[in-house]
């Protein structure tokens, strides 16, 4: 049997559903399912796609020397595809196409049909705003009750179906691509926070990526429009209307603070997501984290933990000025603890605690300041066990 023959006649690697996304000088390359990427130059691209068409590895081999004038190392190529899980072993089977929920409403909630009615939500916000009296947002709004712990408990539980309502838009802008998706509870310095994972996003060229990355915002802003209207349209009413409108206009100004929250990119957050979509990076933070981790090393005279040549060259252009506003950012949250919430929070401990102690309060002023100090130091307490949970992760 001729060599050529022998070639033809290997068995061809069996593969998992890949996906292909041509963006720029790259290609995306990777499994749904499982939300494993990579970015591979369009030779290597072409040369997978070879391999997943089922042509034997030698064939696709001496097609790429003839392609591309070189040769390729077609065991090792195999391997680092194995490795990534893009292959199938030997009597596997392929994962079954991934069933999503809630496809039929994310059509509709992602229509041109509902972008009008955004629209009109929103004109309808700025009006009432504009000619209304004491409609638009303020901190002001938030002390609707003398009683502190009544404030917080009402505004923490307001707060919740808000935040999951931005991060169900993340998803189900993701489920009307065919995209799946992962809610789960994490924290950026000394905030807690809800986070959705899109890792499939970047399977989808470029101009599709901004709804789901913006969604959320959409739904900030598109809820303090109801809030408003709400409080708007309450207010004039009997006690219990009046109350109402009191607690959605304190709850529309806590949205304002998440919608300006946003903006602070450095902790990864929707806008960040943004950035790195429209400067073309791949994972901009972790390289930024690197390049601070070699200077401070360079600092101090020892060698760098982490090799540039590693690095994506988008990221590393990038992250050169990237990596001085994480410095920067985290330098403004920490001075803005330290110099405002800190005093703030040892006043509102001193009020309470003074209370609670002087004797002659009411009960419910007394009950008031236990609750109070409970929540307050219990997200304290919640981000710390995250913070403990996320190094035992990485020690692991």
């Amino acid at each position: 049997m001729s060599e050529s023959t022998a070639d033809e006649t290997a068995v061809a690697p069996r593969f998992h559903p890949l996906v292909f996304n041509q963006d720029g000088d790259e290609v995306t390359v990777g499994r749904i399912d499982t939300g494993t990427f990579v970015a591979l130059p369009a030779d290597g691209a072409a040369l997978l796609r070879k391999l997943v068409d089922g042509t034997p590895p030698p064939v696709a081999a001496r097609w790429y020397a003839d392609t591309y004038g070189e040769s390729v190392d077609i065991a090792e190529f195999a391997a680092d595809l194995d490795e990534l899980g893009f292959l199938l072993a030997d009597g596997e089977a392929p994962a079954a196409p991934m069933r999503l929920r809630w496809t039929r409403l994310a059509a509709v909630l992602f229509s041109p049909v509902a972008a009008v009615l955004y629209v009109a939500l929103l004109a309808a916000w700025v009006w009432v705003t504009l000619t209304g009296d004491d409609l638009a947002p303020t901190y002001h709004h938030l002390f609707f009750t003398h009683y502190m712990s009544v404030v917080m408990v009402t505004m923490f539980l307001g707060q919740l179906p808000l935040v999951l309502l931005h991060e169900a838009a993340h998803a189900l802008a993701g489920r009307r691509l065919g995209l799946p998706s992962k809610l789960s509870l994490s924290r950026r310095l000394y905030f807690l926070v809800f986070q959705t994972t899109l890792d499939g996003l970047v399977s989808v060229p470029r101009r599709k990526r901004f709804v789901p990355l913006l969604a959320g915002l959409f739904v900030d802003v598109g809820a303090m429009a109801v809030l408003t209207l709400l409080a708007a349209w309450l207010r004039d009413g009997g006690t219990v209307a009046r109350t109402v409108a009191a607690i959605a206009l304190g709850l529309a100004y806590l949205t304002l603070l998440r919608v300006v929250w946003q903006f602070w990119f450095f902790l990864q957050t929707d806008i960040y997501h943004l950035v790195v979509t429209i400067l073309g990076c791949v994972d901009l933070h972790v390289t930024a984290r690197a390049i601070l981790a070699n200077r401070w090393a360079a600092v101090r005279g020892r060698p760098r933990p982490h090799d540039p040549d590693l690095w994506h060259p988008r990221d590393q252009a990038v992250g050169r000025w990237y990596s001085v506003l994480i410095v920067l950012g985290y330098a403004f949250m920490i001075a803005v603890l330290v110099t405002s919430m800190v005093p703030a929070a040892g006043h509102a401990f001193g009020t309470v605690l003074g209370a609670l102690f002087a004797g002659g309060e009411s009960t419910g002023q007394f009950v008031d300041g236990l609750v109070f100090l409970f929540l307050s130091v219990g997200e304290i307490v919640l981000a710390g066990v995250l913070h403990l949970r996320e190094r035992r992760r990485a020690g692991a």
